[in-house]
């Protein structure tokens, strides 16, 4: 199916296509899918998947710009803790974690639910941890206008825990700053401050 194929099926379609797929990877693995437990597993995984990928499916600056206000004043803003579930692009497996974002606001603020749902934009496709922390803060330092944005992102991949080197109680921390945080390191630790406070 080409590119321009695909553009023209329905989200149902879609789904119905990769559960085809599923239904032959299974077959492919050496199950039955005939058999009682996986009659229906195609399709619920097609489902599961359309879900956890729903980012592709959404703008992060139409998202951002619902809740644009003006204000002055602020010299940090903080939402830490944000939990988020993504997809390895390198191995379809899950990893998961918490995202911080810190901004400087520059005469606007963002409503703070959005940058969660910011995070869940960039986190629902199939990802790397590296770009997901990228994304997240060119998204909030283009579309606030801010002095300044930090994330910070810390993760478990399952690619390390249930295949591979299984390292059970890693973790991986990415950092991506601009701005006054990139400017100032003195800013930088501020925001480190309070992530433990």
């Amino acid at each position: 199916m080409t590119k321009e194929e695909i553009s023209k099926l329905t989200d149902a379609e879609r789904i119905e296509a990769v559960a085809s797929r599923f239904r032959e990877i299974i077959e492919l693995l050496g199950e039955d899918c005939s058999r009682e437990g996986l009659v229906k597993t195609p399709l619920r995984a097609a489902k599961a998947l359309w879900f956890l990928t729903q980012g592709y499916r959404m703008d992060a600056q139409s998202l951002m710009r619902q809740a644009l206000f003006e204000h002055e004043g602020s010299r940090i803003v903080i939402v830490k803790d944000i939990e988020f579930y993504s997809m390895c692009e390198h191995h379809v497996l899950p990893f998961f974690g918490r995202i911080s974002v810190g901004y400087i606001p520059n005469g606007k603020i963002v409503g703070l639910s959005k940058l969660a749902r910011l995070v869940d934009v960039f986190a629902r496709r199939l990802q790397v941890q590296e770009r997901l922390t990228a994304q997240i803060c060119r998204a909030v330092s283009e579309t606030v206008d801010a002095s300044g944005v930090i994330v910070v992102c810390t993760a478990q991949h399952l690619c390390m825990k249930m295949r591979g080197v299984e390292k059970q109680d890693s973790s991986t921390t990415t950092v991506e700053y601009s701005g006054i945080f990139e400017e100032h390191p003195e800013m930088r630790d501020e925001f480190f401050r309070q992530l433990k406070s």
